[in-house]
């Protein structure tokens, strides 16, 4: 009787689309690396993407096999909009055929664009049906965008929330960042949010316009890269900077609370 395979959360580095790349054993444990090396099946975002992660991986620890011998699955483009679990009133995606191989043997892993998949991006109904089907379920060390911000922000890690994407619509953004705001400050649970890079500054603008001026806003900008920010501070102290308050195309996390 074939034993099964094991499902693999692969982390890839916070540098996804950032230049200069971070050297990945700066910010990848040798451990992760050696198994991502010697995995031959992957389910992620972008096949093209992950080749481009595996054969920087390669420079480190050399592949099992060529990076074109390798064999990958996409998640469906829905999975990307929409989320693994449903939304819009779309069903919620069985993952389970892409899981075939691992029960002929051979252990797979999971990748997203950036951090841990399956946390703020997509690959939980993988790991649903990874546990549905019986299969081992093994996260890799690596980072993990969320809890960096958190950890450097100075607010509540006891109590926390990672909420998504704010609206891009004013009048439903700000509606949103109040909402989030007074749950922050009636409960201590900081809220954590993210924004597509180029949005940031139009968030920034937002946040710093509709937010009370004592409630603590923290930004997290290119986490792990050279040029790494982060400041915390209350609303009214980032007002006080004028035009010195700026926030780059790089990924960011935002948090608020008190």
């Amino acid at each position: 009787m074939t034993s099964v395979g094991a499902l693999y959360l692969v982390p890839a580095p916070l540098d996804f689309g950032c230049t200069p790349a971070t050297p990945l054993a700066d910010v990848m444990p040798q451990a992760t690396l050696a198994v991502a090396a010697r995995l031959q099946h992957w389910i992620c975002e972008n096949a093209k993407t992950t080749r481009a992660y595996l054969k920087r991986v390669g420079e480190v620890v050399p592949l099992a096999q060529p990076v074109q011998a390798l064999q990958l699955q996409e998640l469906p483009r829905e999975v990307h909009k929409k989320g693994d679990h449903g939304g819009g009133g779309t069903p919620v995606f069985d993952a389970r055929p892409l899981l075939a191989p691992a029960l002929q043997g051979h252990d797979i892993g999971l990748v997203s664009e950036a951090g841990m998949p399956a946390v703020a991006d997509p690959g939980s109904s993988v790991v649903q049906a990874a546990h549905a089907l019986g299969l081992p379920v093994i996260p890799l060390v690596g980072p993990v965008s969320l809890l960096l911000a958190l950890a450097a922000s100075g607010l509540n890690g006891q109590n926390f929330a990672f909420v998504g994407y704010v609206p891009q619509e004013a009048t439903e953004r700000a509606r949103r960042l109040r909402e989030l705001e007074a749950l922050a400050l009636k409960t201590g649970q900081t809220q954590l949010f993210i924004e597509t890079p180029y949005r940031n500054a139009a968030l920034l603008n937002a946040l710093l316009t509709t937010l009370q001026p004592g409630t603590r806003l923290a930004v997290s900008s290119g986490l792990t890269l050279a040029n790494a920010q982060v400041r915390s501070q209350s609303v009214s102290t980032w007002r006080q900077s004028g035009k010195a308050v700026t926030v780059g195309d790089l990924p960011a996390v935002f948090a608020i609370g008190r």
